[in-house]
Order: C-alpha cells, then sequence, then structure tokens
C-alpha cells in the first residue's frame, strides 16, 4: 500500500480552505458556540465538582498525536508484587464540568461527536473545557475517572477497580517518540511497560479470537506547504495504546453488565455466506487460506503492503458492519443484550475512553463510577440512556459523512485538470452486481475513487491486481473523481 505523500500547492490552499468553509455551511456544520453555552463553560471551568481522592503523586503521561490539546486519558504501569502488572488509566471527568440538563449538555447532545477537517476541528465541548480545563494537560491537576487494572504475568485481567480522583498528568508523548524510545532501547521504564503490556494485551486478543484489520488509512493534513493527502498505518505504538483503551473499555463493560445497566459498544458476529464470501475472493486474489486456518489467525499472517493481500484486506471490512450502541437498564424493563459481545474484540466493550469527543462516554462513564462506588446511577443519566444509541448513531453518520467528503474534495482538487491522464492503480473492491465496476487505489497520489471498465477493457476488473487507470472526471464542486480501465 502507498505511503508517498503528495503536496498541494500553497496557491491552491488557500481555494480549499474556502470550499472547506462552504462543505461545513452545506453539511450545517455549526462552528459557533451559542453565548449560554460559552458563559457556562466559563463558570464550570473555574468551579468544577472537584473529587475527593488525591491521586496527582501518580506520575502518569499521555500518548496523543502530535499538537493535540483535547488529552482524554493519562496513564501509569508498574510492576505487582508476586508478579504481574498494574494499569491506572485516567479519564478526563467531563461529568465534573457538565450540568444535567444545562447549556453545556443540551449542545453536546445536539453535536454528539467532534468532527474533524483537515483545516479545522469542530468539537463537542466548547475548548474552554475540551482544550483547557478538562483536558489531561501535563502539570495540571485535574478531576478524572481512575481505573486500577490488575492484570497477571500473561496479561489478563485479575481485578479492575474505578474511583473519582484528582489527577495531574507529568509528561506528554506522542506515538513516534514512544515507538522510538522502544526500537531504539533508550525507553525509560513507563514505556518498556507499555510495549510489554501492550504486546500481551495482543496475545489476549489473539486467544479470544479478537481481530484487527490492518488496513491503511487516508488521512488529510494541513501543513505549512499546503495540504498533504496519504495513507496512515498504525504503528506498534498505536496498538499498545489502543490496548490499554480495549482494556478499561472491556473492564467498564463487564462492570455494567455485572450491574445489569449500562451502554455498550456492541457488533454483531458474521453470518457464515459472508465468511463464503470472503473465502471466494481469497481463492480469487490467491491468498492462501487453509479451511483449518481461523480468520483472526488468516488476517495476522497478511502483508498490508502486498497488493494483493491490500485487496482482500479491504473486502474484510465487510465484516464490520453492523456496529452500534445498546443501552439496558434491567430495573426499567430494559434487557441486556442476548448476545453483549463486540465480535471484533470477542468480547462484551463499552466506549467510555473518549468524553472529550464523543457524547456517549460521559453516559457510560456516570453509570461505571456510580456501580463501582455503590452507589445509585445518577438519574440524569439513567433518564437519558434510552436515547443514547439513537443519538450516537446519527453522530457516526455525521462524523463519516464529513470524513468522506473531505477527502473526496481534497482528491478532486489534487486530480483537477488531469482528465485524460493514466495511472497505476490496485483494484480493492469489485461490485458483484456489476463486475465491470469497483474501487480502485492509486499508488500516487494516495487517492481512492470509483472505476469502472473502458468500452474497450469491458468485461470484470482484476480485483487485487494493478492495472492501468485513465482519469475521466475530477470536479472539487461535486467532490467526485471516476477513472476508466485502460
Amino acid at each position: 500500500m502507498p505511503r508517498r505523500k503528495l503536496r498541494v500547492k500553497a496557491a491552491d490552499s488557500a481555494r480549499i480552505n474556502t470550499e472547506l468553509t462552504e462543505l461545513r455551511t452545506r453539511l450545517e456544520v455549526h462552528t459557533e458556540w451559542p453565548e449560554e453555552v460559552l458563559a457556562e463553560a466559563e463558570e464550570a471551568a473555574e468551579r468544577p465538582r472537584m473529587p475527593e481522592h488525591d491521586a496527582t503523586d501518580l506520575p502518569l503521561f499521555t500518548v496523543d498525536p502530535p499538537g493535540s490539546r483535547d488529552l482524554d486519558q493519562a496513564m501509569h504501569l508498574t510492576h505487582r508484587a508476586g508478579g504481574g502488572y498494574r494499569v491506572y488509566y485516567a479519564i478526563a471527568d467531563v461529568a465534573a464540568f457538565v450540568r444535567p440538563g444545562g447549556a453545556i449538555d443540551t449542545e453536546a447532545r445536539r453535536r454528539v461527536e467532534t468532527l474533524y477537517f483537515p483545516d479545522h476541528r469542530v468539537p463537542l465541548h466548547p475548548t474552554r473545557i475540551s482544550e483547557d480545563a478538562a483536558s489531561l494537560l501535563p502539570g495540571e491537576p485535574r478531576p478524572a475517572l481512575l481505573w486500577q487494572l490488575d492484570l497477571d504475568a500473561d496479561g489478563a485481567v485479575v481485578l479492575a477497580d474505578l474511583r473519582r480522583a484528582l489527577v495531574r498528568s507529568h509528561r506528554r508523548l506522542d506515538y513516534a517518540a514512544v515507538e522510538r524510545a522502544v526500537d531504539l532501547g533508550g525507553a525509560d521504564e513507563q514505556l518498556a511497560l507499555l510495549a510489554t503490556v501492550g504486546r500481551l494485551r495482543e496475545e489476549q486478543e489473539r486467544a479470544r479470537g479478537g481481530i484487527n484489520l490492518p488496513v491503511p488509512e487516508q488521512e488529510v493534513e494541513e501543513t505549512l506547504h499546503g495540504y498533504v493527502l496519504g495513507y496512515r498505518a498504525p504503528g506498534p505504538a498505536d496498538g499498545w495504546n489502543a490496548q490499554i483503551s480495549l482494556l478499561t473499555g472491556m473492564a467498564a463493560a463487564e462492570l455494567m453488565l455485572d450491574a445489569g445497566v449500562g451502554l455498550l459498544r456492541t457488533l454483531p458476529a458474521a453470518p457464515a455466506d459472508a465468511y463464503e464470501r470472503l473465502r471466494r475472493i481469497a481463492a480469487a486474489l490467491d491468498v492462501p487460506w487453509p479451511q483449518a486456518l481461523p480468520y483472526p489467525e488468516l488476517i495476522r499472517s497478511l502483508d498490508p503492503d502486498v497488493p494483493l493481500n491490500a485487496a482482500f484486506l479491504n473486502a474484510c471490512t465487510s465484516l464490520l458492519r453492523g456496529a452500534g450502541y445498546h443501552a439496558f437498564d434491567e430495573s426499567r424493563g430494559l434487557p441486556a443484550p442476548a448476545a453483549p459481545d463486540h465480535a471484533a474484540l470477542a468480547a462484551p466493550y463499552a466506549h467510555c475512553t473518549a468524553p472529550l469527543r464523543r457524547l456517549g462516554d460521559r453516559f457510560a462513564q456516570e453509570v461505571c463510577a456510580a456501580v463501582a462506588a455503590g452507589e445509585d446511577v445518577p438519574d440524569w443519566a439513567r433518564e437519558a440512556l434510552p436515547d443514547v444509541p439513537a443519538l450516537m448513531a446519527g453522530g457516526d453518520r455525521r462524523a463519516g459523512e464529513v470524513e468522506r467528503a473531505c477527502v473526496d474534495l481534497v482528491e478532486a482538487e489534487l486530480l483537477a485538470g488531469r482528465e485524460g491522464e493514466d495511472f497505476p492503480a490496485v483494484v480493492i473492491d469489485v461490485d458483484e452486481k456489476r463486475p465491470a465496476a469497483g474501487t480502485v487505489q492509486l499508488r500516487d497520489p494516495a487517492v481512492r475513487a470509483r472505476c469502472d471498465a473502458s468500452a474497450a477493457a469491458a468485461g470484470r476488473l482484476p480485483l487485487g491486481r494493478v492495472i492501468d487507470v485513465r482519469l475521466t472526471k475530477a470536479d472539487p464542486v461535486t467532490r467526485t473523481i471516476r477513472f476508466a480501465a485502460v
């Protein structure tokens, strides 16, 4: 899969910025804040609800993309006496700043998620909270939900505990810095433990039958020289950090299921015919899949840099359709799901580690905090639970629409005026109903687009093969790109 990035000339960036502003208008994305929300945010930032327990001496650290200020999580890892590991995971306590039914709460339920544009981020909460008072910025005392997760020597959970606490992050790191330190052998104890625990949790995931598809994603980023469009494959440090978050989300799910009230992130198991379809695709792509080899093990054996493998992995994303949220409150007649697992993780799971950027996490956090403390779940959280899945579904759709529209716009701008040119590309998907149509991925620039077989090359597009395609349309106004097989 290509990693080369193509820069847009600085003169073009101003035009793209204008088009992105117009895109936000067309999508009815509100970038301004009502006066009452800003006023309430300022007041909340000055007087948040503060916890009694002081854990500011715990040397927490954060791992986020460079420049991030909305820091939801911080961690500290240590060895346990007698063997195993202890993970402390602090999550920003957004509920300490948001008054139920207040202006911030009302606006957050309208926004649902932070939206990311290449030139602008539209946050879920006012920046006075999300990038300042509630963010786990280094050196600043902050209210948090502090998880203690004890693991045995193999990385399996033996105890999970949660309490509200005042915490302080001691340093801020990014993924590349963590990877460099580990790779060069200069990692301190904390980073070495993150790598160790992350790998152990990956083995636990393997043993459960869970899977994480290594499909590189397109990214659009604004730089001093214009826009960069490229592919990004998560590195090892991304995976280790993600495993700590997943560990916490699974502990939260178990806590809520035991209590009979909560909010899960679920994904149904794929039907048998979906795997049969993948076996046919694997055979067509010359991807060996012995009958006795489980699907998760097959995925782990594939190198996504190989075009045939990349096309197969892209087809595997079809198994991830159907993810959603399930609220339950058995004491009020709202049952827990009969199949509570998230199929990709092979375990029950809850979104609870990104409350600054995702609405549902605040409700899941509040349920967990109350259950862990042996208290009743607050009425404001309990009464809202039945409405949260629909809110989150709408927010997820909107976030996906924004992301796709942004990529489409930048792709069209990059290729506008180059109609008639030929490019090498990998066929990563073929329409089963119209096999002469599908999706291709260019090697340079980093573009994915619709492709049809030309009249001279009529027939089925060769899935997984490298072919030459001709650009037939690149329209920034409609954000449309089309290719034809040569």
